[in-house]
């Protein structure tokens, strides 16, 4: 018989800080700038992406992918070097095709060793946000109508007054320097 460890004492949850915008505005591109500078002031950073549309990690052909057909779920495929579990949810209670919420989707995030998750995506989501936004895409600005957004993000200057810090979109290092400073140290 084997002894499990037992647990260990409950942690805090880390921060949950989002990017909401809309689509094209560069959610990604900024998110993949960002990350390695807040990893480069020693922060552990995970993510959550919301996707619009179906997605596949692996492909047609792949043992993964025929067996998750067959029908089992969660898949998991792992190497010396990448960990990846996919779960069917059309297997799951959530045939009703709603939009998945970051609620019930940050229990499968191993949080233990994380000082920081990023969420891109969940706009409408009730927690702390940074809003990405571009006049140039002719959208609305977000802030006005959620309380949660802390921070604008913008490549050229807003039209309106805004009594949310205003920040540099093109500038991560800026955001960076908001998130280490402001947000993290409330």
């Amino acid at each position: 018989m084997t002894d499990f460890p037992k647990n260990k004492e409950a942690h805090p949850a880390p921060p949950l800080l989002g990017f909401a915008a809309f689509s094209g505005t560069g959610k990604t591109t900024l998110l993949c700038r960002l990350i390695p500078l807040l990893k480069q002031r020693n922060l552990k950073i995970g993510l959550i992406k919301h996707a619009h549309h179906k997605f596949d990690i692996d492909r047609p052909g792949k043992d993964s992918y025929q067996l998750r057909q067959a029908g089992a779920s969660p898949v998991m495929v792992v190497s010396s070097k990448l960990r990846a579990i996919v779960y069917d949810l059309q297997n799951e209670a959530a045939e009703n095709l709603e939009t998945p919420r970051l609620a019930e989707q940050l229990p499968y995030l191993n949080t233990q060793d994380l000082d920081l998750i990023l969420v891109e995506g969940f706009k409408r989501e009730p927690f702390p946000k940074i809003e990405l936004h571009r006049p140039s895409l002719n959208q609305p600005l977000l802030f006005p109508n959620d309380p949660d957004i802390i921070a604008v993000a913008t490549d050229t200057p807003l039209a309106c007054s805004c009594p949310l810090p205003v920040l540099n979109l093109n500038q991560p290092e800026q955001i960076a320097d908001f998130i280490c400073h402001d947000f993290l140290s409330r």
